[in-house]
C-alpha cells in the first residue's frame, strides 16, 4: 500500500522535530570532567628485621633507575640506566667504597602513607659510574671522565663523594590533577664541580597499590610499587658535554614485597 504525501510529509515534520530535541539535549548535556581522586589508607614502613612480614623491603632485582636526555639538544634520546643504586640515606660517614657486590646499606630510609602524605619520605642514590647504556665504550669512557668520577672496580660499591648522587624529600602533598603526589626534594651532586651541589627539584610520585601475590605452591605475599620521576639541569653540576641537552629526565620504578 502506497502511502500518501500528506502522510509522508507528516512522518517528516515529526522525525525532525524528534533529531532537533535530541540533539539539543546532547548540546546542553554538561559533561563531567572532575578527576575522579580515589585513595584508601595503607600504610608501608620498612623492614627493620629480617623476616617482619607486617613490612616491606625493596626488591631491587625487580626495580630500576633510569635517565634520559635529548641527542645534542634536538635530536631523539640518549637512554640508560643505574645499574647500583638504593634507597638509603648515605651520610658523610658512609661515604667509602664498600668490598661487597650486593647492597652496602640497608635500604630502610623510606616510608609511605597512602592518605598522609605529610608522613611520606625517601631517601635514594644512585653510583654514577654504574650508568648503563648498553655501549661499553661510552659507559666507560667518555661517561666517566663527562660526569667527573672513575670507573668500576670490580667487587667494590664506591659510595665516595664524588660517585654518589642523592635525593632527599623535603615535601610530599596530594597532586589535585590526580591520585598521585607532588614532591619536593633535593637533589645532591658533585658532577665536575669542585663541592657537591643541592638543588631543590619537583617531581611527582605514583604508588602502585598493594597487591597479593602467589605463584605455584609458594606461598602468598604482598607487593607494592612507587614510581617517582623528575627533571634537573645537569649544567648546574658542571656537565658541559655537547652530546645531551640540558634537561635529564629520572625515571625511577622501586618495587617492594614483604617476603
Amino acid at each position: 500500500m502506497k502511502l500518501s504525501n500528506r502522510y509522508l510529509l507528516i512522518l517528516a515534520v515529526v522525525l525532525s522535530g524528534v533529531i532537533y530535541i535530541f540533539s539539543c539535549t546532547r548540546k546542553d548535556q554538561i559533561i563531567d570532567t572532575t578527576v575522579k581522586i580515589t585513595r584508601s589508607s595503607d600504610v608501608l614502613l620498612p623492614q627493620m628485621t629480617t623476616g617482619d612480614t607486617t613490612r616491606f623491603k625493596l626488591d631491587k632485582v625487580h626495580s630500576n633507575c633510569m635517565w634520559q636526555g635529548n641527542y645534542q639538544g634536538a635530536a631523539g634520546l640518549l637512554t640508560g640506566r643505574f645499574n647500583q643504586f638504593g634507597m638509603a640515606n648515605i651520610t658523610t660517614d658512609l661515604m667509602t667504597n664498600y668490598a661487597t657486590t650486593g647492597q652496602p646499606i640497608p635500604d630502610t630510609a623510606w616510608a609511605f602513607y597512602e592518605n598522609d602524605p605529610s608522613k611520606t619520605y625517601f631517601n635514594g642514590y644512585v653510583q654514577i659510574n654504574t650508568s648503563n647504556t648498553g655501549e661499553a665504550g661510552r659507559d666507560t669512557g667518555c661517561n666517566i671522565s663527562t660526569l667527573g668520577t672513575i670507573k668500576i672496580v670490580a667487587g667494590t660499591q664506591n659510595l665516595t663523594q664524588t660517585n654518589l648522587a642523592k635525593i632527599h624529600t623535603t615535601k610530599v602533598e596530594f597532586d589535585p590533577a590526580s591520585n598521585g603526589y607532588i614532591v619536593t626534594l633535593d637533589l645532591t651532586w658533585q658532577g665536575k664541580l669542585t663541592a657537591p651541589l643541592t638543588k631543590s627539584v619537583v617531581g611527582k610520585l605514583t604508588y602502585i597499590r598493594k597487591n597479593r601475590v602467589q605463584f605455584g605452591t609458594a606461598a602468598a605475599y604482598n607487593v607494592f610499587g612507587l614510581q617517582l620521576i623528575f627533571q634537573f639541569n645537569c649544567r648546574d653540576f658542571g656537565v658541559t658535554s655537547t652530546s645531551i641537552s640540558d634537561n635529564i629526565t629520572i625515571e625511577t620504578n622501586m618495587n617492594f614485597n614483604n617476603k
